[in-house]
Formats: C-alpha cells, structure tokens, sequence
C-alpha cells in the first residue's frame, strides 16, 4: 500500500524531480508533486512524495528530515 508523504519548507526553487531523486535513495517513489501558485505558478514551498511502501515512506522520513 502506498504511503503519502507531505513535505514542508522547501525551498521555492524545489522541482518535483528534485524531489523524486531525493526520496528516490530510500525506495521506489510513485508520484511527487510541488504546491504551486495557480496564478503565478511559483512553488508554495510546500508538496507531496508518493512512495510505494510504508517502510520506504519511514526511512525516508529519517534519513532527509531536518536536511535541507
């Protein structure tokens, strides 16, 4: 079952590949998303990581957490 992650203060320059790279250390990531601005388009400075399983979800909470 997959496990959504979500992922704060990030900074505005903050891709979703840049994401699905740094997750994807930890296990197999299904999805990423950066929160967006529906006007402007710039990053919210918040997203979403989709990981495959809750095992991975954990191990990448603990390895990035506090990183920048």
């Amino acid at each position: 079952m997959s496990v959504r992650v979500y992922i704060g203060n990030m900074s505005f320059v903050t891709t979703e590949d840049t994401l699905k790279n740094a997750f994807g250390q930890y296990g197999n990531v299904l999805s990423a998303e950066v929160i967006r601005d529906k006007f402007t388009e710039q990053s919210k400075g918040f997203g979403f990581v989709e990981m495959e399983t809750e095992e991975d979800a954990k191990k990448a909470i603990a390895g990035l957490n506090g990183k920048d």
